[in-house]
């Protein structure tokens, strides 16, 4: 009897941790401050070149953190392509922000492999932390033509939800 009261005190732990966990907005992809304006950024790309926030005015964008070593990440880095490759033109920019620590030349090759068509660059401390710390990977976030966030997706996303979250932000003119 004693046996079983343990199984089931540790099965209401464990029942009651992963409702906490689910319920988390970080958990769910959904972004708590969704609406609120997205921290200021900035990032060095792989050739050097410094990319900041203020750059991608009335734009719409896809801010992945990645890592080469990250299995979902690997997985939804096609989609990214693809979805640069057809709404580019209408004012959406993925921007890569790798978590390695193997350096640019690590990174250059897996994008080459991968066939990145948006910039890439290596995401210090100081962009995980302006925008709520990186905690998994992949790690996406939203920002909408005035620089909102609109949401942030934590794990690996399926390129359709991310077409039917994007379609109408880049409908939406400035």
């Amino acid at each position: 009897m004693k046996e079983i009261k343990t199984i089931f005190v540790l099965f209401l732990t464990m029942a009651l941790a992963v409702y906490i966990i689910s319920s988390s907005p970080r958990a769910t992809g959904a972004q708590a401050d969704s609406g609120k304006p997205a921290p200021a950024w900035s990032l060095t790309d792989l050739n050097g070149k410094v990319i900041h926030s203020t750059d991608l005015k009335g734009k719409v964008v896809i801010l992945d953190f990645w890592a080469t070593w990250c299995g979902p990440c690997r997985e939804e880095i096609p989609g990214f392509v693809a979805l640069q490759k057809q709404y580019g033109d209408q004012g959406l920019t993925v921007i890569g922000a790798s978590v390695d620590e193997g350096g640019a030349s690590v990174v250059k090759k897996f994008a080459a492999q991968l066939g990145m068509n948006y910039p890439i660059g290596l995401a210090d401390q100081s962009l995980q932390t302006a925008f709520g710390g990186i905690d998994a990977l992949p790690t996406s976030v939203i920002i909408d033509r005035q620089g909102r966030l609109v949401t942030r997706h934590i794990g690996f996303t399926d390129q359709s939800e991310f077409e039917a979250e994007l379609k109408p932000l880049l409908q939406a003119k400035q």
